[in-house]
């Protein structure tokens, strides 16, 4: 059974705050209806050492991209990262992805919210994005992005294309049912996730949580530190 929804997250769920965000609620909803191979949160956690090693990989495709090497990637580089990709976009959806991404509002985008960004082109994208992982030279990445798709979707139980307390807690439980620690543990993952604090988790937030889990954000406090 799907977590109960409150007021709140029904008129949350029944408009989206952008165009993109009422995109990536779409595709999540198609790819919730063709089900996930997850059997449990823990089966999550135990691919957190593959995605980070993956993900990390990316980093030199980060480091081409930002054409100046101040450690950004600001909106014209991002469009020549979409040219050189050979990703098919419209200026507004380039401008949207990255407002989405700068979440600190920088205007340029760092490498964690980079990972980010490419998980949402090969969401969004699908099935030119597939194409992507061959012009990066990076054959994993695919396989690594499926499978972010693919826990959010064993998340989302009731296929709305977010994810509630109520889910995250049900998530939790049915890997360490009888545990009184569970329910604590759900509300420490979700609220990681939960990062504008309104109830509900997009896909968006979600991939930012997952690269702190996985630890790229450690990987840039440790260069900016250098």
């Amino acid at each position: 059974m799907g977590g109960v929804l409150g007021r709140s997250d029904s008129l949350r769920r029944s408009a989206p705050e952008s165009k993109l965000e009422a995109k990536m609620v779409e595709a999540m909803q198609k790819r919730a209806s063709e089900g996930t191979s997850m059997k449990s949160f823990n089966s999550i956690i135990m691919k957190f050492p593959k995605i980070d090693e993956s993900l990390r990989n990316c980093k030199t495709i980060f480091e081409q991209f930002d054409e100046d090497s101040n450690g950004a990637i600001d909106p014209e580089e991002l469009k020549h990262c979409f040219q050189k990709l050979e990703i098919s976009a419209t200026e507004e959806e380039i401008s949207d992805l990255f407002k989405a991404c700068d979440i600190n509002e920088s205007m340029g985008i760092n490498f964690s919210e980079f990972i980010v960004l490419l998980c949402l082109v090969y969401l969004l994208k699908e099935p030119a994005a597939v194409q992507v992982k061959s012009r990066m030279g990076l054959p994993s990445l695919e396989a690594t992005f499926e499978t972010l798709v693919d826990a959010f979707v064993f998340l989302d139980k009731n296929k709305d294309g977010y994810v509630s307390k109520n889910e995250m807690v049900q998530a939790i439980n049915e890997t360490t049912t009888g545990e009184r620690s569970s329910g604590r543990i759900a509300m420490k993952r979700f609220e990681e996730m939960d990062w504008d604090k309104n109830g509900t988790v997009t896909f968006k937030e979600f991939l930012f949580a997952f690269t702190r889990w996985v630890g790229i954000d450690d990987v840039e406090e440790g260069e900016d530190d250098e």
